[in-house]
């Protein structure tokens, strides 16, 4: 991890203060309580709360453009499962002028000002057609944090994650202008040798990452390609 980030979540740590323990109570589970006390304890929680952010995910995005400068420039950027909007909202502060966002997501986002939101499922047929409906021109940036609902079963979530990592970049790479980047989550394990190839086939710069607002037991990653080669 790079100083940087290092300096990020060193501050945010002290940001803590006193840890807030919680007890089992009637109705309340062992695990149900664990999440509680894990949310009540988390800087990055506190901070979200703070800003006014919909979630502590949207600190992954702003810690990837910071260590990548994944946005400079960008005009128009498609954020893949986009719920509950904590990326669109950092896109929204960071993307200046005359920009064109697009979130979509099963699940319904309270509307976010100057974002285009749609409700729909991503792998639906006709999904990407409606996507390039909102669009009027080549994309500069696809955004995926895509996940399907946890199994428990490990084997099973990592082909169920690229599987969606592997449709995002199927649209990415139809929509995408040259130079264009691509961001996808990923599974601890990295990308499968298939969905490395195909990255490598068309990108100039290829990384996998792990930004400090990731809790430090989570099996997720990102994959950062950049240097979009479109092909004639």
């Amino acid at each position: 991890m790079s100083g940087g980030w290092n300096k990020q979540s060193q501050t945010r740590s002290r940001a803590r203060g006193a840890k807030v323990r919680v007890k089992t109570a009637r109705g309340r589970t062992n695990s149900s309580a664990r999440w509680l006390q894990r949310q009540l304890n988390d800087p990055y929680v506190a901070e979200a709360q703070r800003l006014g952010y919909r979630g502590r995910a949207a600190f992954k995005l702003s810690e990837l453009d910071d260590k990548f400068r994944l946005l400079h420039g960008a005009k128009r950027v498609v954020d893949l499962g986009c719920a509950p909007g904590g990326w669109c909202q950092v896109l929204s502060e960071r993307l200046k002028g005359d920009v064109e966002i697009v979130g979509i997501d099963l699940q319904e986002v309270e509307p976010i000002p100057g974002i285009t939101l749609m409700q729909m499922d991503f792998l639906a047929d006709d999904a990407e057609a409606c996507l390039l409906e909102k669009l009027s021109g080549p994309v500069d940036i696809v955004l995926s944090d895509m996940a399907n609902a946890a199994t428990g079963h490990k084997q099973t979530d990592h082909i169920r994650t690229m599987a969606l990592c592997e449709a995002a970049l199927d649209f990415a790479i139809k929509v995408l202008a040259p130079g264009g980047t691509f961001v996808s989550k990923v599974l601890q394990g990295g990308s499968d040798n298939t969905l490395m190839k195909r990255l490598k086939a068309n990108f100039t710069k290829l990384k996998h990452a792990k930004p400090p607002a990731s809790r430090s037991d989570s099996v997720e990653w990102f994959v950062v390609a950049q240097g979009f080669r479109k092909s004639l």
